[in-house]
């Protein structure tokens, strides 16, 4: 893994309604709100700034006295890149500040693969970094909910999609239930991001491309727009996030057993 030799800065997109949990950075985990959780990550991981981009004064209470900074951005915002590019605007970040988007609902993220999406980035030259981890299952291939990737022999993402990828031609037609042996490896996308301002800021002027608007997937923009990708492997793993009531759930057990 890449050394980390620059400062950085990690801002959390936290809109106050999301679709499937509404109310969602406000939801507690072990009695706390869950944005509460990803903004002490973010701090774990040595930042030099930690900002919060919410629409809601009642989330921006919460983090009194925890150490990270709020930017209260419109409600309007479609996508977390966009407020993340307001975020930038009321900062006051210059061009060249290297900027981590950890998403909102990652109470589990570990320090170091903040770190590491960071190290990426400087070290590749790259206007935009990401992270990516080993599929060892059959059915998370064939599952939608997760984002699959390949990459080029440097490292740079090729594509992203929900479908099965890369397909085995040979391999899945004897069985789906087993992953086959690969001289390309199934990777799954990890959504954090790592980019230089001035790249969010040009980024979230683009309009949404052709390939982002059939598969979902907002870092397609960027690919079809003509700009590279670094992705590293994550040092640490990324339990998964929270969308859902079960995600939410799910989330409390995990951290019961941390205890």
């Amino acid at each position: 893994m890449s050394e980390l030799n620059e400062p950085f800065v990690v801002a959390i997109p936290a809109r106050h309604d999301a679709s499937r949990l509404p109310g969602k950075p406000l939801r507690l985990l072990g009695g706390r709100p869950l944005v509460l959780h990803v903004a002490e990550r973010a701090l774990a991981a040595g930042a030099r700034e930690v900002w919060v981009a919410t629409d809601d004064e009642r989330v921006a209470r919460v983090l009194e006295g925890s150490g990270v900074q709020v930017a209260m951005t419109a409600a309007s915002h479609a996508s977390g890149s966009d407020r993340l590019a307001e975020c930038a605007r009321i900062a006051g970040w210059s061009d060249d500040t290297l900027v981590v988007n950890l998403q909102g609902d990652e109470p589990f993220a570990p320090p170091e693969g903040i770190r590491a999406v960071a190290a990426a980035l400087s070290s590749s030259g790259h206007p935009m970094a990401t992270l990516a981890t080993p599929i060892t299952e059959a059915e998370q291939v064939f599952d939608p909910n997760a984002v699959k990737l390949v990459v080029a022999d440097n490292g740079d993402a090729l594509y992203f999609s929900r479908a099965p990828l890369p397909w085995h031609r040979d391999g899945f037609a004897r069985s789906r239930d087993v992953l086959p042996e690969s001289p390309a490896p199934f990777l799954r996308h990890i959504g954090i991001y790592a980019y230089r301002a001035g790249f969010l800021r040009q980024f979230a002027a683009l309009p949404p491309g052709r390939l982002e608007r059939t598969e979902s997937l907002e870092q397609l923009r960027a690919l079809e727009a003509g700009f590279r990708i670094a992705v590293a492997l994550t040092p640490a793993e990324f339990p998964p996030g929270v969308d859902t009531p079960e995600d939410l759930a799910r989330a409390q057990r995990h951290l019961d057993g941390l205890s």
